[in-house]
């Protein structure tokens, strides 16, 4: 397992081993933060996101019908920038308000263009996947993403 962390933080995320992909779980105080988590965690697949520069802003809204495809919709959306734009990213705010009967995204992402001198290619993330998706609220948020390399 590997963990990114700050000495004096729990971890942001960690990743788990999964046959022909890759898992993670990602930790926040609210689930807010564990979505700013899953996305970091996301493209640390990609790239070391501690190289990335927040240069470029980029907003997104999403809504969906449950917290699970919002998840998934939240993280899809961030593959098409990077996919369409060969973005990646780096930093991210965002907020979540439940709705009556649906769940509505607002964030903010920095990062900037990939770029072979400066950022190192990982894996490619084809896809992210309902598999093993999961969401928990203990003391904290805990967000378990498979991601299809």
């Amino acid at each position: 397992m590997k963990f990114e962390n700050n000495i004096s933080q729990k971890p942001k995320f960690e990743f788990f081993d999964v046959t022909a992909d890759v898992g993670f779980r990602a930790y926040g105080e609210s689930l807010e933060r564990a979505f700013e988590n899953a996305a970091l965690a996301m493209f640390n697949v990609i790239t070391d996101t501690s190289k990335i520069q927040p240069s470029i802003k980029k907003e997104v809204k999403i809504k969906a019908e449950d917290d699970y495809a919002l998840l998934f919709d939240w993280l899809t959306e961030l593959l098409v920038f990077h996919d369409s734009e060969y973005l990646v990213f780096s930093r991210f705010k965002v907020e979540i308000e439940k709705k009556e009967n649906e769940y509505q995204l607002k964030g903010k992402i920095w990062g900037e263009e990939f770029n072979y001198d400066i950022h190192e290619a990982r894996d490619e993330v084809k896809a992210v996947t309902y598999h093993m998706m999961d969401i928990k609220k203990n003391q904290n948020y805990i967000l378990q993403v498979i991601l299809d390399i």
